[in-house]
């Protein structure tokens, strides 16, 4: 019988679906998770099955079935599994899925759209990395106008916060007087980056709703209801975000051998004058 191994919480809580790994580090610095009824802190083990972990008192259960949902989040909903603030939160629009799934990335309060949710830490991390850069599609009306110049921008990047934002598709569906309603697709996943873009601009957003994840689409799935992917979808994802990783990773290579290159060429070219 193979020997059960200690495992970092964090993860032990990704993979119960309690939270994604970032989020249950959270839980552990905010001492809401005990083992064997003594408080965790950050870089704590334990035995998956064997140490008593509870979250906020209620023990985790280690069921090995695996969801993964998508969502029509309406506006006015949280994307949080609890709010102590008292406000409408996601988790209220899948009580009865029967295991405790939270959200793969967010969706501010005032937009909606598509929010993937799982029990799945692994799948939630890779999917939901920062580094990954998986295309996320947006339906975005904004006010009054827009103009060629202001698209370029959003396409090339703008500042925000000190930083510019990730080069990004756009294009306009309708334009009537005074409203106009653009796609825009971003590879980046920072905090209200379109609404601080249009804000950047002098654009209004009335509305901005997420209409595509990779390659899973919200289509004609009503608000406030959910749908399990489909096999096809989650390979999807996962190629994706493995794909851009992979990418990444080549990207960063390739420029820290161009850098070394360039380095070893200076050198060269300091030898051979030492040698003249």
């Amino acid at each position: 019988m193979a020997k059960i191994e200690k495992s970092r919480l964090q993860k032990i809580l990704a993979s119960c679906g309690v939270a994604s790994r970032r989020g249950a580090e959270e839980m552990i610095a905010a001492g809401r998770v005990t083992v064997n009824g003594r408080p965790a802190k950050l870089g704590d083990s334990a035995l998956p099955g064997k140490d008593r972990i509870a979250v906020d008192g209620e023990p985790v259960s280690f069921s090995g079935e695996k969801l993964y949902l998508a969502l029509h989040k309406p506006r006015g909903f949280v994307t949080t599994m609890s709010d102590e603030k008292d406000r409408r939160c996601v988790a209220m629009l899948v009580e009865n899925v029967g295991q405790r799934v939270y959200p793969v990335g967010r969706l501010d309060k005032d937009s909606e759209g598509l929010l993937l949710m799982t029990n799945d830490g692994e799948f939630a991390n890779l999917v939901a990395h920062p580094k990954k850069h998986i295309a996320k599609t947006y339906r975005v009306t904004v006010r009054p106008a827009v103009t060629e110049e202001q698209l370029a921008r959003i396409a090339t990047g703008i500042e925000i916060d000190g930083r510019m934002t990730a080069p990004a598709k756009v294009r306009v569906l309708e334009q009537q007087p005074g409203r106009v309603v653009l796609e825009i697709v971003l590879y980046e996943g920072r905090n209200r980056e379109i609404r601080k873009m249009c804000e950047a601009l002098g654009l209004e957003v009335a509305r901005l709703k997420r209409i595509a994840v990779g390659p899973v689409r919200l289509s004609m799935l009503p608000q406030g209801k959910y749908r399990e992917l489909t096999k096809e979808e989650i390979r999807g994802l996962l190629a994706e975000a493995k794909k851009e990783g992979s990418r990444r990773q080549r990207e960063s290579s390739a420029s820290r051998t161009g850098q070394n290159t360039g380095k070893k060429a200076a050198h060269g070219s300091r030898n051979s004058r030492r040698k003249c």
